[in-house]
Order: structure tokens, then sequence, then C-alpha cells
């Protein structure tokens, strides 16, 4: 899960992380009275979508008075704001962030993630913050320093002294910084996120230390112990259709292919789509019925599929260990029924019930196309649809 950009100075705040005064705002007028009630001559208008890269996309500008205030936001709240992370067809702008502007004097990058190779928490940092951040990561990686921090001890004073004075930040704000790293691995661990990122992380003119931007996502996992966070949901960020998926505890990931794909197990999944593109096809989704898919779920899973006009052709593709093959036929039948099915269905299922599933296939009287190997399963779906 992710949340929005002040959203995570909130929770930053929290832990002691300087953040910039700022005021959430909906409206043009609301962001004029934001600006007043900060205060001072600069104010930074930043649209707020769960994306990164919107300053180079034009979702913030620095306004040097309340008419240019006014104008940012007109400008910017209802834009369509397309960024390297949102896709061609970019996100809507329907939240703004009026912040206080800063004397950025440098900008620093620091993160804390989960390293699955050590088992441990990394926390990077790099002099080089800023927009470009994944250039720096691409061609200048010795400029990333990382430490790995043992749950049992937190990220210590060492470690995060070792990490200010790596990246530079001058003597008298060492303290800062380190009290800031400290922060936002406090932060991290006790909202169980995956990722808390801050970028820039600025020295100002007087040595403070202050975190610009936040970046946060959060292991859904932990979600049911973490309600201040589930109450920051955005709804309006999240894909409709993915949205509803989840409701019925499926995990569908809208994809750019013709190809719909329904499948139990996320490992499977992923094996099934590289082979429809190992056939010359591309898969539209991404969708894992699980290991407890009922009927009413996998009617559920045709219908979002078939929402996308994209999809020209459906391949069901089952391993009946958990899930029995005779359950996901009853509910294939079921859904190509419900849904008035008018694109090819190719089904390949193996294990339990496996004879009793293909029995079922085979007696519902529906053009279904059988398969007993996944080549085959991709062969015969992709000439259908060709």
């Amino acid at each position: 899960m992710k949340i929005h950009e002040y959203q995570g100075k909130e929770l930053l705040k929290k832990f002691g992380v300087v953040v910039p005064r700022g005021v959430f705002c909906q409206s043009v007028d609301d962001a004029v009275k934001a600006a007043e009630s900060l205060g001072g001559k600069v104010w930074v208008v930043k649209a707020q979508i769960h994306a990164g890269g919107r300053g180079k996309g034009g979702g913030v500008k620095v306004a040097k008075s309340l008419d240019e205030v006014r104008q940012y936001a007109g400008q910017i709240l209802g834009m369509q704001l397309v960024t390297h992370q949102t896709g061609p067809a970019g996100q809507k702008v329907r939240r703004l962030l009026i912040e206080e502007g800063a004397d950025i004097r440098k900008e620093y990058y620091v993160a804390a993630l989960t390293d699955r190779a050590t088992q441990k928490v990394a926390m990077m940092a790099s002099s080089e913050g800023g927009m470009d951040i994944e250039e720096v990561a691409h061609k200048t990686p010795e400029k990333i320093l990382k430490v790995f921090i043992d749950p049992l001890d937190g990220l210590t004073d060492a470690q995060a002294r070792q990490l200010a004075t790596g990246i530079g930040v001058p003597a008298e704000s060492v303290d800062r910084a380190v009290a800031t790293f400290q922060g936002l691995y406090k932060c991290y661990m006790e909202t169980d996120a995956s990722l808390a990122e801050i970028n820039p992380l600025i020295l100002e003119g007087n040595g403070n230390i202050k975190a610009l931007d936040a970046k946060f996502n959060f292991d859904s996992n932990s979600l049911y112990r973490q309600p201040e966070v589930v109450a920051f949901r955005d709804l309006d960020e999240e894909d409709p259709d993915e949205l509803e998926a989840s409701k019925f505890d499926l995990s569908y990931i809208s994809l750019d292919g013709n190809i719909g794909c329904l499948v139990n197990g996320a490992g499977l999944a992923m094996a099934t789509m590289d082979t429809i593109k190992l056939f010359g096809a591309e898969p539209a989704n991404f969708l894992d019925v699980g290991g407890g898919a009922t009927t009413e779920k996998v009617t559920e899973a045709f219908q979002i599929m078939l929402r996308n006009p994209k999809v020209k052709g459906i391949l069901v593709n089952i391993f009946g260990g958990i899930m029995r093959c005779d359950t996901i036929a009853t509910g294939v039948v079921a859904a190509a029924r419900e849904t008035h099915l008018s694109v090819p269905l190719v089904v390949r299922m193996k294990g339990t019930n496996e004879d009793i599933g293909k029995k079922i296939l085979g007696e519902s009287g529906l053009p279904i196309i059988t398969a007993d190997s996944m080549a085959e399963a991709a062969t015969k779906i992709v000439a259908a649809v060709s």
C-alpha cells in the first residue's frame, strides 16, 4: 500500500524528523488560503499522487506570490500528470500540498528498505539527492552508501554517523542528520513499511536537516495492525479493477497484452505469462485466484478480465494441489455462462480431481478448448486470438 507525500510527512514528524510546514488542499481557493496562513514570500505547490517524478512532469511549482499560488494550483489540480512511474496515461491530480519555501543549500537522499540478501534493513544515503537519483544509482553507484541494520540493535549512532559523514553533511549538522536517520528507521519499523524514502533530504542555510519529500510503501500483510496507515488509503489512486479484485481476495494487475490469464499461485502465474510471451503473444493481466477459489471468485475474476476491451482470449492454467480441479472447472463453467463469454477460452488443469474437472468442462456444452501442457495451452490460445 502507498500513501501521499503529505501523509508520509505526518508520520515522519511523529518520529522527530523535521519537515516543512504545509497544508493539504483540494481546491484552488484553499490553496491560496493555505499560503496566506503559512506566511512568507515563497511557497511550493505540489501535486499529490502515488508516483515519483512529479517535478519533471510539471507537478511541482515554486510560487513567489499569492497570484502565482492561485495560477499554479489551477494548472495542477485536475491535470493528468504523466511521470516515468505513471505510464503514458498519467494520473489525475485531485490533491495538493502547499508548503513554505526552504533555503536549500544541499540535497541528499536517504531511504530504509528490507534487504533480502542479508535479511536485514538496509539504510541507503547519497550526497546526490534530488530528481535524478535513479541516474545516480545507474551511472555512479559508488555515490550511494549503505549500512545494514541488525533489528536487535536498531540503527546505531555509529552507523548513522557513518552515513552522515559519508555523504558530506557538514560537521555542525551531523548530529541533526543522525537524529533524522534514526527517526526514519524507527518510523520504518513501527509502521511496518517496506520502503521509507526521503528525497531530497536538505541542508538549510541555518544548518537544519529537513525532509523535503517523503515516499512510503507498506507491507499489505501488516495492515491489520496499522489502523493509522490504513486510514491514509486513497482509493482514487488505485486501479479500480485491482481494487475490485482485492474485495474477493484476488491478486490482479492489469497489463498491456490481449490474453487474459487466470491461474492459481503467483509462481505459476508468472510462468504462464512467460510462456504466452514465448509463443509470440502478450498477457493482458496477472491474476492469481489463490488456493481457496470458489465459483463466486472465479466468476468475479472472469468479469474483471473481460472489462478490459483489449482481452481477445482467456487462458486458465490450474495446478490442483490445495485447489481441486473440479472446483475450478465448476467455477469456469458458471463464469463462462454468467458472463456470456464471447472470446476463446483455453483451460489447462493438472492435479487433484483432474479427471472430474475435465469431465465437467467436456459436458458443459461450452466451446472450451482443453490442453494438457502449458506449451499446448499457450499455442492454442495464441492461435485462437491471432
